[in-house]
């Protein structure tokens, strides 16, 4: 039987992070993973195949406007949906063995199969021939993810009727994509089919697309995501969703009581996600699972047995991969003895549309409804240099800022790289900047970046030099 000081039930970002901290620090280190690659729902079958279509995607739609900056392509400019779905799986492998890599670099032992608890320090695999074996360990952390969640009147059958799982591997461009959902899996998938030449429909319950960030990001993406040709039925309930041979048809009701129907070839069902833990056996180790299905937890990602934490998707707050990889890091530092937090408040999100989408902090509405009293700055991206060589316009950047301290609450922005100057908010608010603090700060010109700085000088006393 093997013994370990710590055992990870997963290998997502939040449990192979958390093994390489765990060895860094000394431990002698396991992770069992149910597939055959490392990586997880993110590395597998969520943001890195996404981004890499939302790249390929993004090319093509470049090349329609290349007249636009001179450059004249002859002959016709096609989709080889296969060849781009290749190497969306290429990109894939080449990360998943990346992660091989590092386990093998950290001297962490990789068992393949289904972990499942035997009691509060042992954990048996089942490997993919039914054989097993039990592992002993002082401390076991739970990293299991989560999987896409539908309504309970969908039957999903995976060809027609799918999650995000297959929409990242369709064999031939819908002709017409019904979404069921507005949240980031959504959008960001309608707009690689949108770009390939698919017409492109949302339903959305809520009365916004991305309806967790702050209303001036949604209204903005909508805007621009319907110049680019999606079309939208927000505030409308999904009554059905049925088959017949190629065609899908949903049926919605809005908010008059009308019930609308939409017909496609293809529907993708993506109305969010909830935490796996089949098969886990949490009980055996008296290990809580909430009504929702998640693992219950203190505040420092403890369960309810002193000895097993759990981390990322399976635990309450954001189902972000970089949140998971921040909790992975946290547990192994308290399980040296150390003494780490996160600011769950300081985790940015990101929607990788184009334009991107980004926040960090305090929305508007959050900050109306707790009676905080603030200021706004905003900047938009058409009136940067930068922007306009590029052709890159749509957008804005708006910095929320206590109205007595000037310290920075929340920045919310919308445009260009947008994924990449989050960090920058991040970073500020992370050190308690005001919104001076980076008004003062140098930025080089041109870049998309001082749209941040404009955005921090409209809001200390509108301040904006170039708008």
């Amino acid at each position: 039987m093997s013994s370990f000081d710590v055992v990870i039930i997963g290998s997502g970002p939040g449990g192979y992070v958390a093994a390489i901290r765990c060895a860094q620090l000394g431990m002698k280190t396991a992770i069992i993973e149910k597939y055959s690659t490392l990586g997880g729902t993110c590395l597998n079958v969520g943001c890195i195949p996404s981004k890499a279509l939302l790249a390929s995607s993004h090319h093509y739609e470049e090349i329609q406007h290349f007249a636009d900056h001179g450059i004249e392509v002859s002959g016709d400019v096609k989709v080889n949906l296969k060849k781009m779905i290749a190497r969306k799986q290429a990109v894939v492998d080449q990360t998943s063995g990346g992660v091989k890599f590092l386990m093998d670099k950290n001297n962490i032992t990789v068992f393949n199969g289904v972990g499942s608890f035997e009691s509060a320090t042992s954990v048996k695999v089942i490997k993919e021939d039914g054989s097993s074996e039990i592992i002993e360990s002082k401390n076991i952390i739970i990293a299991t993810g989560s999987k896409p969640s539908s309504l309970p009147f969908i039957k999903l059958d995976k060809e027609r009727i799918i999650t995000s799982t297959e929409a990242l591997k369709l064999k031939e461009v819908p002709k017409h994509l019904v979404i069921i959902g507005g949240g980031v899996i959504g959008i960001e998938l309608g707009q690689v089919y949108l770009r390939l030449g698919a017409q492109v429909s949302v339903v959305e319950f809520m009365d916004r697309i991305i309806p967790g960030m702050d209303a001036a990001l949604s209204k903005e993406l909508t805007k621009v995501l319907k110049k680019q040709g999606m079309k939208f039925y927000t505030s409308h309930k999904v009554q059905s969703v049925e088959r017949a041979g190629d065609v899908v048809t949903v049926k919605a009701e809005n908010a008059k009581g009308e019930i609308i129907t939409l017909e496609g070839d293809y529907s993708l069902v993506s109305v969010g996600r909830r935490p796996y833990t089949e098969g886990l056996n949490a009980e055996k180790a008296g290990v809580k699972v909430t009504d929702r299905g998640q693992i219950e937890v203190n505040d420092h990602l403890q369960t309810t047995a002193s000895n097993i934490y759990a981390i990322g998707d399976v635990v309450r707050g954001a189902m972000l991969a970089h949140k998971a990889e921040e909790e992975g890091v946290m547990v192994a530092e308290i399980l040296a003895g150390q003494k780490p937090h996160i600011d769950y408040n300081l985790i940015p999100g990101v929607v990788y549309t184009w334009p991107e989408v980004a926040a960090v902090g305090k929305t508007e509405e959050q900050l109306k409804a707790e009676g905080v009293a603030y200021k706004a700055g905003s900047f938009p991206f058409k009136a940067l240099g930068r922007a306009r060589a590029g052709g890159d316009t749509d957008g804005f950047v708006k910095i929320l800022a206590d109205a007595k301290t000037d310290e920075v609450l929340g920045v919310h922005m919308i445009g260009a790289r947008c994924a990449d100057l989050i960090a920058e908010a991040v970073t500020a608010m992370e050190f308690r900047a005001s919104a001076e603090d980076i008004s003062r700060m140098s930025h080089a010109h041109p870049t998309f970046a001082e749209a941040i700085k404009e955005a921090a000088l409209a809001a200390t006393a509108n301040r904006a030099l170039h708008v």
